[in-house]
């Protein structure tokens, strides 16, 4: 048995473009997706923390160190730049893999600059 579990997160990203006539994706500076082990073309998810829209595309790379976060295509309509997303991709564990999963959660400053990264998330408090 398959278990789908989050993969990675990137965490409180600011959009810095938003472009309707663009060939649909979203652009991420590369060395993020690097760090992050998101490959070009996969699908993420995305996350709009300003108006809670939530919806599918997938990543392709935008140019390294330029802390790009660019929403393309029809997904323009649902971030627009300066908006505070989160992106996360997704993967099926088998049950030994799940033996030693983590995931990787990447945080960021509003430059869109690495503050840290984590392999959990804490427990929230009631």
């Amino acid at each position: 048995m398959q278990t789908t579990m989050l993969k990675a997160k990137l965490h409180r990203a600011t959009v810095t473009y938003s472009e309707l006539g663009y060939e649909g994706s979203c652009a991420i500076d590369g060395k993020i997706l690097d760090f992050a082990e998101i490959k070009e073309y996969e699908q993420i998810q995305i996350y709009n923390v300003n108006t809670g829209g939530r919806f599918t595309t997938y990543a392709i790379r935008a140019e390294e160190g330029s802390g790009v976060f660019s929403v393309n295509g029809a997904a323009a309509r649902l971030a627009c730049a300066g908006d505070l997303i989160i992106v996360c991709t997704f993967a099926c564990y088998d049950a030994k893999e799940l033996e030693n999963y983590k995931p990787t959660l990447v945080y960021f400053n509003a430059k869109n600059e690495i503050i840290h990264s984590s392999h959990t998330i804490p427990v929230q408090a009631a």
